[in-house]
């Protein structure tokens, strides 16, 4: 079975650039481009093996998105990646976050960074 990502990220470029790598590797993603329908995907039965969150969302932001997941059953242990240019990799963490990478250095390090946390062959 493919490795299922929920990633969500507004801007096209790096939605369509990260989605790319990520499908690369053989990993099915659902890309979502705002927090509300994210929100939705989030509180949907569909098994996510990977939730990948940017903070900077239209209508509800990426910290809010961990928040929400931590508090449902089914994404209580699902591994959570903020992957942000903002400054907020301390109160990611703080709200449920497992790792914080910064953009735009941070997309290099991305699947090297789920394979580790998933233990994908690292």
């Amino acid at each position: 079975m493919p490795l299922t990502i929920l990633y969500v990220e507004d801007n096209k470029l790096v939605a369509d650039t990260v989605s790319d790598t990520l499908t690369l590797e053989g990993w099915r993603v659902t890309l979502c481009r705002d927090g509300l329908s994210a929100l939705h995907e989030l509180q949907s039965a569909t098994h996510y093996d990977l939730l990948l969150l940017d903070q900077g969302l239209p209508h509800i932001d990426g910290l809010q998105l961990i928040r929400h997941a931590r508090t449902l059953a089914h994404r209580q242990h699902t591994p959570i990646i903020m992957l942000s240019a903002n400054q907020c990799r301390d109160e990611a963490r703080r709200v449920g976050a497992d790792i914080f990478l910064q953009k735009p250095e941070g997309i290099n390090h991305l699947v090297l960074t789920i394979m580790q946390l998933l233990h994908q062959g690292a």
